[in-house]
């Protein structure tokens, strides 16, 4: 009898040491290299911004929609994405999501307006929504519980931690080299490979639903809300918090969102079944996810600020200046993969997002006459060392114990954290920088020196809301990789663990 792990089944039950297998690393590599597109292109544009501007003529209101229309479409969509994957097939969604990035991608790079721009920036977070819960879900299902899928999640959730880090790097070389255009035009190479390796690779697994059991109603109020969530927070540091678009904006989308939970509870067939959250510590998870991007994604932002503003890098310097994230980040998620069978995740999590919070403390002390070498670089190396755990842990907690039928939900609620989070960070934290620095400013303080104290106050925030996910991070399951903890767990039964 043959020896070698066999492809997942269509019923998703892999072989135990699929991962040993030459069929089983190409699959990781081709998932891994979804995530590192989807991740990139939510920070490869930043650095390129003041380029776009002066090309495109675009108004600082149209200019935030290039960073902005990606993250309101990918983190909108995002559950409606993770389900469809799910019912209609997880290869189909993703080549379905892949093939709108890349058409998209081409637009973007030849865009001669702002309004195809932005319209394509808006495409591409439409793929994306498709294209990232399909490959999570895919993951944990091509992989068995146990060391495999621990060594899977650890290298998809580097791969997402490297890439807000590379596409920081990689935005500055592409804008300063060739120009800000290959910055969109850099996706097509990437899926002219992952396409054809999709069918080549990934199992075809068939539609569970028929369009009669589709929940209507509860994807208009879901992604309609989530939508409204997402460009509330985005518009709010420009609108002001307290104004009664704000508020309107803010409220109706909560009202949305109640609305959809009211009706996923009655349904037959919801978008969003809620006994997904009876997987112990999922919920706590995703919480951990929301809160700690509100800090990482915002670092990210004020820094690159603060270089390019204040010490006046070019783009090529300031994206440079990232390498050692990349660096720390890699090597932590390496380590962690290996730890976590070992000690669980739950002590992975919060020490990572203690050590990414004193890291980021150690960049809220940055002069107006920085010094990378000793303003920037500690912090950012201890920064890089709490990524890479959270991203691992948390990624392997979210998944623990979630059944194959909910895969693709269960990694949407992850991301839809990870986009909101980012979105509610940038939001809270522009709204102190701009405040602190217009005070500055009117006590007569330079430009310069009140910039640098706005960026500093702003990631003093980050830091605590690092500090507040490692709290929270303590509700979350601690699992090796296999089951979570639960005294109520039946052996072979995911759907029984309870909360």
């Amino acid at each position: 009898m043959s020896t070698t792990a066999s492809a997942p089944t269509e019923t998703g039950s892999p072989g135990p040491d699929f991962l040993a297998t030459r069929r089983g690393k190409l699959t990781l590599l081709l998932l891994c290299a979804v995530a590192f597109l989807d991740f990139i292109d939510a920070s490869i544009v930043n650095i390129a911004l003041p380029t776009i501007q002066d090309d495109l003529h675009l108004s600082n209101q149209s200019l935030q929609w290039v960073p902005s229309g990606y993250l309101l479409t990918y983190g909108g969509l995002m559950l409606l994405g993770g389900r469809a994957a799910d019912l209609l097939g997880r290869r189909r969604v993703l080549i379905a999501g892949t093939s709108v990035f890349a058409a998209s991608s081409l637009v973007g790079g030849l865009a001669t307006t702002s309004g195809v721009l932005i319209g394509a920036r808006l495409a591409m977070g439409v793929g994306a929504s498709m294209m990232l819960p399909a490959a999570l879900s895919l993951l944990t299902t091509s992989f068995a519980e146990g060391g495999d899928r621990t060594k899977a999640l650890g290298a998809w959730a580097g791969t997402g931690a490297l890439a807000s880090a590379v596409g920081v790097f990689l935005g500055g070389v592409l804008t300063a080299g060739p120009g800000w255009r290959w910055v969109m035009f850099v996706n097509l190479p990437v899926c002219a490979l992952i396409l054809p390796a999709i069918p080549r690779l990934l199992p075809n697994d068939r539609r569970r639903a028929p369009e009669r059991e589709f929940d209507l109603l509860g994807t208009l109020l879901g992604t309609g809300g989530l939508l409204l969530l997402v460009f509330g927070l985005v518009k709010a540091p420009d609108q002001g918090w307290g104004s009664a678009r704000t508020i309107a904006e803010l409220g109706v989308s909560a009202a949305m969102l109640i609305a959809f939970v009211v009706n996923e509870a009655k349904v037959r067939n919801p978008l969003m079944p809620l006994s997904v959250f009876k997987v112990r510590g999922l919920g706590a998870a995703n919480v951990t996810q929301l809160i700690a991007m509100s800090g990482f994604l915002s670092m990210f932002f004020f820094v690159t600020l603060y270089m390019q503003n204040v010490l006046h890098y070019s783009e090529i310097k300031a994206g440079a200046a990232f390498l050692p994230v990349c660096v720390g980040v890699a090597v932590t998620a390496g380590i962690v993969s290996a730890l976590v069978p070992r000690t669980g995740t739950r002590p992975v999590i919060v020490v990572g997002a203690l050590i990414a919070s004193a890291g980021v403390y150690l960049l809220s002390r940055i002069p107006v006459d920085g010094s990378y070498a000793t303003d920037l670089l500690p912090g950012l190396v201890v920064m890089s060392v709490g990524l890479g755990a959270v991203f691992v842990g948390v990624a392997t907690a979210a998944n623990a114990g979630v059944p194959a039928n909910q895969a693709g939900l269960a990694a949407a609620l992850l991301n839809t954290s990870q986009q909101i989070g980012g979105a509610l960070g940038l939001a809270i934290l522009s709204a102190v920088a701009t405040s602190h620095t217009t005070h500055q400013m009117a006590t007569g303080r330079p430009p310069a020196e009140a910039y640098t104290d706005g960026f500093a106050r702003a990631l003093l925030v980050g830091a605590v809301f690092l500090a507040a996910a490692a709290l929270i991070a303590m509700r979350a399951a601690n699992t090796r990789g296999e089951q979570p903890e639960s005294a109520d767990a039946t052996p072979g039964r995911e759907t029984s663990l309870v909360a």
